[in-house]
């Protein structure tokens, strides 16, 4: 059977619902805060696990606090394959999601656990991405340990541009599949739309996708083009959405789902995240996503 390997960032997410934006030198007060697990190797690996589709395994380091043991401990109740959670000296990463009345969001990172992951760990985990399974990647890592992990894959490779941290660019020939968001398509190639997903197929990914939020994505392969509109949804909070659906995503094409019915099933599954508060408490339980049509093993 195929697995799916996770390397990325796990940390403590804290969000904080705000009327809009504060201006430069403002207090603004917030509601009520709210706290979780979270960094998007988390989530994705987290989303993939509850499909039941395959084996996950997670690799993410965390700090030597407190917060620490708390994530170790709510991962250790998901239904992983196998957790590698390497400590490192300082506190675990943590991230600020100040959540907007329209359901949009914006995130700060202190991200330096995930940014210390030394290149031949990284690497040593890549190579255990065997010929028949897949190594899922995200931006939290440094620009030399996701390219010393996707060089040591020996499987196919699916990288999630978010956070964009370095140059993307030179990752994409060894990525069987690119997932970005508009704004990071467009600081990757220069280009929007349709013409932003062919740049990034241009560039040496095999399969470029770019989400679009409430407008769906843009797929461009071998095959050319495609636009998949987004289902009805009631927008509440838009964190973890892309996390859900690259987790799902990846779950499904490494499974042997065909593109199609994996970019579906994975919109469906962010249109759940989407209808609720945070992001780790936000991400479809196992009942719900084994009831999305379509996502099940081919």
């Amino acid at each position: 059977m195929s697995r799916l390997l996770v390397l990325g960032n796990a940390g403590l997410d804290i969000s904080l619902p705000v009327s809009r934006l504060p201006l430069p030198g403002e207090t603004l007060v917030g509601g009520q805060r709210s706290c979780a697990p979270g960094g998007k190797g988390l989530n994705q690996a987290v989303v993939a696990a509850r499909t039941g589709l395959l084996p996950v395994l997670l690799c993410a380091p965390l700090g030597d606090d407190a917060e620490a043991e708390a994530i170790a401990a709510r991962l250790g109740a998901e239904d992983f394959a196998a957790l590698e959670l390497p400590r490192q000296a300082g506190p675990s990463d943590l991230s600020v999601l100040l959540v907007l009345p329209d359901a949009e969001n914006c995130i700060v990172t202190a991200g330096a656990r995930a940014a210390a992951l030394p290149a031949g760990d990284a690497a040593r985990f890549g190579a255990a991405c065997h010929p028949d399974d897949w190594l899922l990647l995200q931006g939290n890592l440094s620009e030399a340990a996701t390219a010393a992990a996707l060089r040591a894959a020996r499987g196919r490779t699916m990288l999630n541009t978010a956070p964009l941290l370095w140059n993307a660019t030179p990752m994409l020939p060894h990525c069987s599949v690119v997932v970005a968001n508009a704004v990071e398509a467009r600081q990757i190639t220069g280009q929007d739309g349709p013409a932003a997903a062919m740049a990034l197929l241009a560039a040496g990914a095999s399969l470029a996708i770019v989400t679009v939020g409430a407008a769906g994505c843009i797929v461009a392969g071998a095959n050319g083009v495609d636009r998949y509109a987004a289902p009805q949804a009631r927008a509440v909070d838009s964190t973890g959405a892309g996390d859900t659906f690259c987790g799902v995503l990846a779950a499904m094409l490494a499974s042997g789902s065909a593109e199609a019915r994996a970019v579906i099933a994975a919109q469906q599954a962010a249109a759940l995240t989407v209808g609720r508060q945070g992001a780790f408490d936000a991400l479809p339980s196992i009942a719900e996503l084994r009831s999305i049509p379509g996502l099940r093993a081919p």
